[in-house]
């Protein structure tokens, strides 16, 4: 528990400063393999969450959002954006942060960056569902897509499920660099691609990971194979897409929640009597998920509320007992509860 140092009403914030140090501290792939445990936990209880699609404000330049949850003890929510012109900025084209909140008294017992923590939480989300999804044995995966959530792909799927060889591909060659500058040492053998045809080759795995807010064809239906696991990770908003629809026809796809889904992942390219699984339902055994070794498997994720309570809650724990947060004096704490003006009168010079 974290107990505030006084009898004030103190909340716990997380910085990013902090956050990177608490990610040291636990060790970056044990960390992954810790959130795709909590994650895979709280898809087993998944009944029993408030459920709704993220409440977007969207704009020709991109996304604001906002998505709550409950499991009826803890709230969470997360504030989110998608802006992939920042790229041209200078800027993170995702920035978020997060809150947990006491449902009993609705008094929040947590505030956080989440630019870093939702990467994490994207990326285990990703190996949870391979795990269930990717063909047995699988050593090789190829990213599609080389930008900010790419080493973290690379890593969890590494402590998760093994994954020793990565090929990398990027429209932009800087891109590509930059990953397999950040990788190296990481005990994966990386091998970056001239296109996303030969980055594909040979891989067990492939994710696709890119930015730009358009329909897309970042994979072909002729490019895919019999027997691979797709991982698209980058179609997350209307009108945004990687994938060709013919792929779609040939895989077995797995969603988070589908009310989302249908708006805003590959699927919103086919009609709604294009079968699909929740995930959710896999990770319980009450769906099959991957059957065969020439089965297509697509997990088309555009992440949900639940991964990032499983992730808030992760930290919370985590940060107890260490140096790793400030408290912040956010909660008005008047002597008597009914007397909020007395307390303004506190502060009188």
């Amino acid at each position: 528990m974290l107990q505030p140092p006084s009898s004030k009403a103190l909340v716990p914030f997380v910085s990013v400063e902090n956050m990177m140090r608490l990610v040291h501290h636990i060790g970056v792939e044990r960390m992954l393999v810790e959130l795709a445990d909590e994650i895979e936990a709280d898809f087993r209880r998944w009944e029993i969450f408030d459920k709704t699609p993220r409440v977007g404000s969207h704009s020709r330049d991109g996304v604001i959002e906002l998505m709550p949850t409950s499991d009826g003890e803890v709230y969470s929510f997360k504030y989110v954006n998608g802006h992939p012109k920042n790229l041209t900025r200078g800027l993170q084209t995702v920035t978020a942060f997060g809150l947990l909140a006491d449902v009993a008294t609705g008094y929040p017992v947590l505030l956080t960056e989440m630019t870093l923590l939702t990467a994490l939480r994207t990326a285990a989300t990703s190996a949870m569902a391979a795990r269930h999804l990717a063909p047995k044995g699988a050593r090789t995966m190829a990213i599609i897509g080389n930008g900010a959530q790419s080493e973290f792909q690379a890593l969890a799927m590494k402590a998760v499920l093994g994954i020793t060889h990565i090929r990398l591909y990027d429209i932009d060659s800087r891109a590509t660099e930059k990953a397999c500058r950040n990788l190296t040492g990481s005990g994966l053998h990386l091998t970056p691609c001239r296109s996303a045809e030969s980055a594909i080759e040979g891989a067990d795995i492939i994710t696709t990971s890119t930015a730009d807010k358009q329909y897309a064809t970042i994979l072909t239906d002729n490019m895919i194979g019999a027997g691979v696991h797709i991982n698209a990770i980058g179609g997350d908003c209307p009108g945004k897409t990687e994938l060709h629809p013919g792929i779609l026809e040939r895989a077995d796809t797995f969603v988070e929640y589908p009310p989302q889904t249908w708006v805003e992942g590959e699927i919103q390219q086919m009609p709604k009597t294009y079968p699909i699984t929740e995930l959710w339902k896999v990770v319980t055994g009450d769906a099959e998920g991957r059957r065969d070794e020439r089965q297509i498997t697509l997990f088309d994720s555009v992440g949900f509320a639940i991964e990032d309570f499983s992730a808030l809650r992760y930290v919370r724990a985590h940060v107890a007992g260490t140096d790793l947060f400030q408290w912040l004096d956010i909660i008005a704490d008047p002597d008597d509860s009914r007397d909020l003006f007395g307390m303004l009168l506190r502060a009188k010079p």
